[in-house]
């Protein structure tokens, strides 16, 4: 523990550490969970979760979001923190700083224990922005008819189950749960994103960031 306390992240541009406080407010909106922070070199890659499965066997995607920025310094630290610890140090930076401590407590998150490919994607087509604004507007509008002023978790789990573990039309068995992720998360903004898929995983990728999706039953048991 002790360790943690002496670590950091240092980037290359300060510009980097508003980026990630956007990311991450925008997380914290979402899920007041946690985020993966993975150091690779002179990169960081920053995840946190949209979507997952939250009861055994339900059929919810996994679905998280990427961004990532560039460090000054190589680094391998990889950690899941709480958001709102990360957001706290944000906060306290100034406008030139380029360096983020690494929060002292770590947490344990089943998504944060399954990595997406880092090799093998195949790109598959593009979706347009439009449509993933549709498609998430539409699902936004359909989970809230659906599930009612106070909800039970089993009938929360379901209606997000039923609208985004379906798939997208036209857009290769993509779940919609992709097109929530990107809107929410400001992905959106480059008129069409990438569309990968690498086994079971699919990836949407712009300017912005990557939304990662992996579709099927069962997956509570990472």
């Amino acid at each position: 523990m002790s360790d943690l306390l002496t670590r950091s992240f240092r980037f290359a541009d300060p510009r980097d550490l508003a980026d990630l406080r956007n990311f991450a407010l925008r997380a914290k909106a979402i899920d007041d969970g946690a985020i993966r922070l993975q150091g690779s070199g002179s990169v960081l890659a920053a995840y946190v979760c949209v979507l997952r499965p939250r009861l055994l066997g339900e059929s919810t995607p996994t679905i998280l979001g990427l961004r990532t920025m560039g460090l000054a310094e190589p680094s391998g630290i990889d950690v899941t923190v709480l958001l709102s610890a990360v957001l706290n140090r944000l906060a306290r930076a100034g406008e030139d700083d380029v360096e983020l401590p690494v929060p002292p407590t770590t947490v344990t998150e089943s998504w944060a224990g399954v990595s997406a490919p880092r090799s093998g994607w195949e790109l598959i087509g593009s979706v347009p922005d439009s449509v993933l604004k549709q498609a998430a507007e539409a699902g936004i509008t359909e989970v809230a008819g659906i599930v009612p002023d106070k909800p039970g978790a089993l009938i929360v789990n379901n209606a997000r189950a039923a609208v985004w573990g379906r798939e997208l039309d036209g857009a290769g068995g993509l779940p919609a749960g992709a097109a929530f992720a990107a809107l929410t998360l400001g992905f959106l903004g480059d008129n069409q994103q990438q569309l990968y898929q690498a086994g079971r995983w699919f990836r949407l990728s712009g300017s912005r960031g990557h939304v990662l999706a992996r579709s099927g039953a069962g997956l509570g048991l990472f």
